[in-house]
């Protein structure tokens, strides 16, 4: 792995997806208040993120935490520039979508690379899923909205241990055949690793030409900036994040969150790489997340802020 320089990077951007107020609030022990979970999207879509996955269609009684979505959405005062996405499980999650179609941009459909762990999340087979994933793709296509799709357990399962590469990018191919023009990759319970992240996306990027590739890698093991880093010297250009580190997920327990945005936004402006985000302004919506939650979140930055560079003498 060779570091490039700053010059290298000068003209670099990146993509950065704020995914918390749907990963991360599902994961909460008790429900965030409507208000409060509106006051910290709107504070993340002033902080210069331009896409945010604010709700998630599941049943209430699977998720209550997410239960109030809709409120959400209808709540949210973010700029005219900014996305809003939402995540759906299945085609009755679509229906349920679709009646509030003028609330949101781009619609998320997902599935395991692991049976076992798709069976646990979503209680259906991964054949079963996809069928669904295809006519879903035809819906979403006609409704012009974006069309995104998550793999999750790309690069490892809790309960089968090694997913094959080729498993997941036949996967993303079924995927980009019903119409997805993203495809984003799971490390859902933090079992990748740098050298494994650079092979993967360089064999996704040449597999899946005029797709958009995005990396979600999760903190768990402490190893998910430097898979971003990995997966973004390889060509990665999008990333998934979630403010405060918030996340997890809740098949198995004792899997933590995802990279902080703002750890990550820290990361790649240090080395000259552009995100458009205001770095002070999502550090203080963690902050504040963290006065919501009444207990301390596990990034860096919350902690240290931004970097700041003494003038040199002389």
């Amino acid at each position: 792995m060779t570091l490039p320089n700053a010059a290298e990077n000068e003209h670099r951007t990146v993509k950065i997806r704020e995914v918390g107020p749907r990963d991360g609030f599902q994961n909460e022990p008790e429900t965030i208040p409507t208000a409060e979970k509106i006051r910290l999207i709107d504070a993340l879509g002033r902080g210069g993120l331009k896409r945010i996955e604010v709700a998630s269609f599941v049943r209430p009684d699977v998720i209550p935490q997410l239960s109030d979505g809709v409120e959400v959405l209808k709540g949210i005062e973010l700029p005219e520039d900014v996305d809003r996405l939402v995540l759906v499980p299945n085609s009755r999650g679509l229906d349920n979508a679709l009646g509030y179609r003028d609330l949101f941009e781009e619609v998320a459909l997902f599935v395991s690379a692991s049976e076992t762990h798709n069976q646990r999340n979503i209680n259906r087979p991964v054949a079963e899923t996809m069928a669904d994933v295809t006519k879903m793709g035809r819906r979403i296509v006609a409704e012009d909205l974006g069309f995104c799709a998550v793999i999750a357990t790309s690069f490892g399962c809790p309960f089968e241990g090694k997913v094959p590469l080729d498993r997941v990018l036949d996967l993303a191919e079924q995927f980009a055949e019903a119409g997805a023009t993203e495809l984003g990759f799971g490390d859902t319970t933090g079992m990748c690793n740098p050298a494994y992240a650079s092979r993967f996306f360089a064999a996704a990027l040449e597999r899946l030409p005029g797709i958009e590739i995005t990396a979600h890698f999760h903190n768990t093991r402490g190893q998910g900036l430097a898979n971003a880093y990995a997966a973004f010297e390889a060509g990665c250009r999008s990333f998934e994040s979630s403010f405060g580190e918030l996340g997890g997920c809740p098949v198995p327990a004792g899997s933590t969150g995802n990279i902080a945005t703002e750890d990550l936004v820290s990361m790649f402006h240090e080395m000259g790489v552009a995100s458009g985000v205001d770095l002070p302004g999502v550090i203080e919506a963690a902050k504040t997340a963290q006065s919501v939650l009444g207990r301390k979140l596990t990034s860096h930055s919350i902690v240290a802020g931004p970097v700041t560079w003494a003038s040199p003498v002389g």
